[in-house]
């Protein structure tokens, strides 16, 4: 405890006498100032000069410090936004998601209710990764967390895609189990994707094909 209250007492200390520097330094400064100044036939108010000299270096001081914090700013929400858009890939783009979507794009009936009935563990489980890691999804691209471009052009397929197969399942379970709220937010999701792609991509179509990388 003493030791930590003779550093802060140091600490201290090494700040006034770094404030008392550079108070000493910017009134020799001025005084040198007004000096040449008065060697060039001016003869001003020194104090007058000073207070406008400080003046001017502050509102100086306080332009460069948010001009500085704005970049910092900036760089803190590319920062941000990168390390979303890094967590969406690998979300989305892990080997176990691409085997379940994969699984639900050759495997799932069109139909729910005879789906529902005859899915298998395995194919219980592809659903569910796969809707749970919609959800992650819908959860990580809230409110503007990062801009669409940076996750549109690639993300949406997988989103659009995935939900034609499990759109009809979730509203048949949604109605089964009378829970309208039912990946709610995935279906969210899906509905923006679908704007953005009919939006961006005018000529783009959903299609499936055998044997696809």
């Amino acid at each position: 405890m003493k030791t930590a209250r003779q550093s802060s007492r140091r600490t201290l200390l090494r700040f006034f006498v770094m404030a008392a520097a550079i108070f000493s330094l910017w009134i020799a400064g001025l005084a040198a100032l007004w000096l040449v100044v008065r060697m060039v036939g001016v003869a001003p108010e020194f104090w007058i000069m000073a207070q406008g000299l400080t003046t001017m270096a502050t509102m100086t001081a306080i332009l460069s410090g948010s001009i500085i914090g704005y970049r910092q700013l900036t760089l803190a929400t590319s920062s941000r936004h990168m390390a979303v858009a890094d967590r969406l890939f690998a979300e989305l783009n892990s080997s176990e998601n691409i085997e379940a979507r994969r699984w639900i794009f050759q495997n799932l009936p069109a139909d729910p209710v005879e789906g529902s009935r005859s899915l298998t563990p395995e194919g219980r489980s592809a659903v569910k990764l796969v809707l749970n890691s919609l959800d992650r999804v819908a959860f990580l691209t809230q409110a503007g967390w990062i801009p669409e471009e940076m996750i549109m052009p690639w993300m949406n397929p997988m989103v659009v895609k995935a939900w034609a197969r499990l759109g009809p399942y979730v509203d048949y379970e949604s109605r089964r189990r009378n829970e309208p709220d039912y990946y709610a937010e995935v279906r969210v999701l899906a509905e923006h994707c679908r704007i953005w792609r009919a939006r961006n991509l005018l000529e783009a179509e959903i299609t499936w094909t055998d044997n696809a990388l």
